[in-house]
């Protein structure tokens, strides 16, 4: 019996989340550029605090008005370093989408629903962040979220790095170990046990390497 491959669902994820990060960043950009305050309130409470679509513009080198980039990483991480920031995590990034891209080639990969998932936003997320920076030298951000606490400017990419990187990490604490086949049931039961308790901090490497290097 064939087995079952969950790979179709990984890129399908991360297509769409690239595809709706740029769909959502080029729309929002092109439509607040003509709102006056280039705001827009999603919900907002008396005092002014709420969640908020927000697009910031700047002048470019030959005078016209471009998209503001944030040149750090995960919500505004070193943006003070722009040229050097943009490159360092544009080549993280990079490295990040290949190395996803090797693992879902593995055959126990393929076979688990949720590490095809979890993979395939933090791919989509990776992909979507990283065209920016190739083309933008830098991320555009536009969702801001201020209610009970300000949080940096974030976009679609970042919502699916974040759930990916957290959903990657759960799977890791609770999925069942698993026993390889030919192996008599010492050998696998100790051989899974040692898998079962590296696999969390490989995972958590990825979670870090990904954050850090994405937005």
């Amino acid at each position: 019996m064939s087995e079952r491959s969950y790979r179709i669902l990984l890129w399908a994820l991360a297509l769409t989340g690239l595809f709706l990060d740029q769909a959502s960043k080029y729309g929002v950009f092109a439509w607040l550029e003509q709102v006056e305050g280039h705001t827009y309130p999603l919900f907002h409470t008396a005092d002014g605090q709420g969640f908020q679509l927000v697009a910031q513009f700047e002048r470019g080198d030959s005078g016209t008005v471009v998209p503001h980039v944030n040149h750090g990483a995960l919500f505004g991480f070193l943006r003070g370093h722009k040229k050097l920031a943009n490159s360092g995590f544009a080549l993280i990034s990079l490295l990040a989408a290949v190395a996803i891209a090797i693992w879902s080639l593995q055959r126990s990969t393929a076979r688990d629903r949720w590490l095809c998932a979890a993979l395939g936003l933090i791919l989509g997320g990776t992909l979507g962040n990283l065209y920016d920076r190739l083309l933008f030298d830098g991320v555009r951000d536009f969702l801001h979220w201020n209610y009970l606490f300000d949080w940096p400017v974030f976009n679609i990419a970042d919502c699916c790095l974040v759930s990916g990187a957290a959903l990657l990490l759960i799977q890791a604490f609770t999925s069942p170990a698993t026993v390889p086949e030919g192996n008599e049931t010492g050998t696998a039961t100790g051989h899974s046990a040692a898998s079962s308790s590296t696999r969390p901090a490989e995972v958590a490497g990825v979670h870090s390497e990904v954050a850090l290097g994405n937005q």
